[in-house]
């Protein structure tokens, strides 16, 4: 299967599903993301994540995405 670039939700990094360092599905939505941590920081609040707007996205504890 062709998947599209994906983008991760929680720092905005464009992502290859294919070689993503993880998947997690949420609301119906699979989202696949750049690293562990990505990951793991989304497991943890995904509506959090979800809510900072795509331009605010950063690995950056302080900004909430």
């Amino acid at each position: 299967m062709l998947w599209a670039m994906a983008i991760d939700p929680v720092c905005g990094m464009e992502v290859d599903p294919a070689t993503a360092s993880g998947a997690w599905p949420h609301g119906g939505t699979t989202y696949f993301f750049c690293s562990v941590g990505c990951l793991e920081r989304f497991k943890a609040d995904p509506a959090g994540v979800l809510a900072v707007a795509p331009e605010e996205r950063t690995m950056d504890p302080g900004t909430g995405g």
